[in-house]
């Protein structure tokens, strides 16, 4: 008869799993920074493409069809991480999770390409090359107006697209970081507040606020870890102007960009023929041209600074000892180097 591990041996499984969990992580993210995007076909395109046919069957006025389309997208995308679980095994697949889930050189690159074409004095090419960051509509906007909404696309893509799949991916494994992908690639499809989809999209947008609410707040710390001398600013900041943001996530990451970097973020956003007045973030000076790369550098300082976290646990929690490891006292130890005992 098999006796059940004792206490001490199931936490030091958990600990070696975690630590594993961590370090198939930090290769995703290094595999994000190395590769970038898929280059033949990326699943979550493949997701989304197979999510818009679904719609197209599943669509209804109703609160109760969105609830249905929301489970089946984000329960699809769970059970996939669990066959790649079983197929490649937790690590290899949670690795591979994580470098399709996380866009962070791609958002970088795309809101550094806008940076360029301010630079080259071409407004009207930074409009054209918005749309790949931010929702809202491009036509008119002057060039504070593209470079405050790239800085704001930039703070809460990094959460969205990098700091909750690792979070995620930490906390659920390959499972948990799909899933979290599927509900925010929803969220952008369905979650706005239009005729189609005001009652279809509420359960994706209600998932996506619900997991991606600890990573906006670890965002603004990562933030704020990344320039010390500002993080009280960022905590008054996130505490004072957030609140106001009308999602419960994307005020948090912004407004502590805002305050690292010294700027005063929000205002009017046109979506189509809506038009929303978001809240001030921040007290400093509206945002200028170079105030992108600004919100770049502090982006790759965040992803660095997380990467980093993720291997010390890595390191610390598969270095720790476990059930059954060796334990001499120093003179033991000497000892049995001296007579080879083992």
């Amino acid at each position: 008869m098999v006796s059940a591990p004792s206490p001490s041996a199931r936490r030091a499984l958990g600990r070696r799993a975690l630590g594993r969990r961590a370090f198939a992580v930090a290769l995703g993210l290094a595999a994000d920074w190395a590769v970038g995007e898929p280059a033949a076909w990326h699943p979550v395109a493949g997701f989304g493409s197979a999510m818009v046919a679904l719609e197209r069957r599943m669509w209804a006025d109703r609160r109760a069809a969105g609830v249905a389309y929301a489970a089946a997208g984000v329960g699809g995308a769970a059970g996939a991480g669990l066959v790649a679980r079983r197929l490649a095994g937790p690590a290899a697949a949670l690795a591979w999770g994580t470098w399709i889930a996380v866009a962070g050189r791609y958002l970088l690159e795309a809101a550094s390409a806008v940076a360029d074409a301010l630079d080259a004095g071409d407004l009207e090419h930074a409009r054209t090359l918005l749309p790949v960051l931010v929702g809202r509509s491009p036509e008119g906007l002057g060039e504070e107006e593209v470079a405050r909404a790239v800085v704001e696309s930039v703070a809460e893509n990094l959460s969205d697209a990098v700091v909750a799949s690792a979070l995620w991916g930490l906390l659920a494994g390959a499972p948990g970081v799909l899933a979290h992908r599927a509900a925010n690639t929803l969220d952008a499809m369905v979650g706005h507040r239009d005729a189609r989809h005001g009652r279809f999209g509420w359960a994706s947008a209600r998932v996506d606020d619900a997991l991606g609410w600890p990573a906006a707040r670890l965002t603004a710390l990562l933030a704020a870890g990344s320039r010390p001398s500002k993080a009280v600013d960022v905590w008054r900041a996130v505490r004072r102007d957030a609140p106001r943001h009308p999602s419960p996530n994307a005020g948090v990451p912004e407004a502590a960009f805002a305050a690292v970097l010294g700027l005063r973020l929000g205002g009017a956003n046109r979506y189509g023929d809506r038009v929303e007045v978001r809240p001030m973030l921040g007290e400093g000076r509206p945002p200028e041209a170079a105030d992108i790369r600004a919100a770049v550098a502090l982006a790759r300082r965040v992803t660095v600074l997380l990467f980093a976290l993720t291997v010390l646990a890595a390191a610390v929690l598969l270095g720790a000892p476990g059930p059954g490891w060796p334990r001499r006292d120093g003179a033991a130890a000497r000892r049995a180097s001296r007579t080879g005992a083992r």
